[in-house]
């Protein structure tokens, strides 16, 4: 497996920074000054079952930042790796991370054969 061409690091670049904009200006999503601070739903009087749906709700909303933030900063780290020179390479092994697996997944870290070891030893 051969290290990433300039053209393809120019091709990756480009779909991190579009995935990076997508999640920024996603439906739904609340701007980072307004995570966990207010709730979705607002709780006012309201009956048991109205208030547990809307604890509910307001735990999904909370989750779905979350995993927002989570998804900005791993597609940050790769476009920071891409200006430090370490993109497209396994932070296990050392080895080049193949064109096609960075396609699918260009925040990729780990290169297949890491990523199926590090997968296996969490079960």
């Amino acid at each position: 497996m051969d290290a990433l061409h300039p053209d393809q690091i120019a091709q990756l670049r480009e779909l991190l920074s579009q995935r990076l904009h997508e999640l920024q200006v996603q439906p739904g999503a609340r701007p980072l000054s307004e995570f966990k601070r207010l709730p979705v739903v607002e709780e006012i009087e309201t009956s048991p079952a109205d208030s547990a749906s809307n604890r509910t709700m307001n735990q999904l909303a909370a989750e779905a930042d979350e995993l927002r933030l989570v998804q900005q900063r791993a597609l940050r780290s790769a476009l920071a790796r891409i200006d430090s020179g370490d993109y497209g390479y396994c932070e296990q092994c050392g080895n080049p991370i193949g064109f096609s697996r960075l396609s699918a997944r260009p925040e990729a870290r780990f290169c297949i054969t890491c990523q199926t070891r590090l997968e296996q030893g969490k079960r």
